[in-house]
């Protein structure tokens, strides 16, 4: 199946349709964030059976497909060397349970697929304690296991509980919100971005994260906060926030704290909001 690849699908979807017949839905997982505000960089891992692989890409969905190709250039080559399909281990085809049918639901609803990102590694080395948050659609969950493999699962396990009490039924009837497409933002009339038309964003001590949230709840998009590990050469924190329009939005912030870091992030992002939205 790896020798007749179609030439219309990406090698997400490629993975993806090679992992359910293998019986383990490849898992992707967000490593790394950083970059200037105009040149984010992404690395995502994949996962599938016995196999992960690292991909870097100036968007997230760059990135996996740099992972998912990294993937299946590596099966291509164990496949060629042995040519048996046993080599997914038990436990893999078990832990991919819940993670696959979330996968496979976002896939069928036409969804952006589930991130899964460690938040939290605790224990010495031989009990180790992982926490993964599952992300999808403006929606998270977290879970926690002795490996990342569960606590991804447990945490899918939440998630789809959760679109289950959305949904009000087991059958998952839920919907996320409507696109916000970028372009539309010079329409808009609404009286939060009104008001972000006429206001300068250079009075000092303003919560922009406030201001950020309470736009974004008028026009109907996302707002996620991403922590970088890493510190400036000043020693200063840094952050990217992660807007869900069409196309996404990411922005960068830097300040003293954490919470300065975000607060400048949100406040580049509502510069970028006001540019486009004055815009005729």
């Amino acid at each position: 199946m790896l020798h007749q690849r179609c030439q219309d699908k990406t090698p997400v979807q490629i993975l993806h349709e090679y992992g359910i017949k293998m019986g383990s839905a490849p898992v992707y997982e967000l490593l790394q964030a950083d970059g200037d505000q105009h040149q984010p960089s992404f690395m995502f891992s994949v996962t599938t059976g016995d196999i992960t692989c690292n991909g870097r890409g100036s968007t997230k969905k760059a990135a996996k497909h740099e992972a998912a190709e990294a993937a299946l250039k590596l099966l291509k080559r164990d496949t060629q060397l042995n040519d048996q399909r046993d080599g997914l281990s038990p436990e893999a085809g078990d832990a991919s349970n819940t993670v696959g049918v979330l996968q496979e639901l976002a896939m069928q609803r036409v969804w952006c697929l589930p991130e899964y990102v460690v938040c939290m590694e605790t224990g010495p080395d031989h009990m180790k304690e992982f926490t993964v948050t599952c992300r999808l659609e403006g929606l998270e969950e977290s879970g926690s296991g002795s490996s990342k493999k569960l606590a991804r699962r447990v945490a899918a396990e939440r998630m789809l509980g959760k679109l289950q009490i959305l949904s009000g039924s087991p059958e998952i009837t839920w919907s996320p919100p409507s696109r916000v497409y970028v372009e539309s933002l010079r329409q808009s009339t609404g009286e939060k971005i009104s008001l972000l038309r006429r206001t300068p964003l250079s009075i000092p001590n303003t919560d922009y994260i406030q201001m950020l949230l309470e736009i974004s709840l008028e026009l109907g998009f996302q707002v996620t906060y991403i922590d970088i590990d890493e510190l400036t050469v000043n020693g200063q924190y840094q952050c990217l926030v992660e807007l869900s329009t069409r196309p996404v939005t990411v922005c960068h912030g830097t300040g003293m704290t954490s919470s300065n870091a975000h607060n400048t992030a949100a406040h580049n992002a509502l510069q970028y909001i006001k540019m486009v939205a004055c815009k005729h």
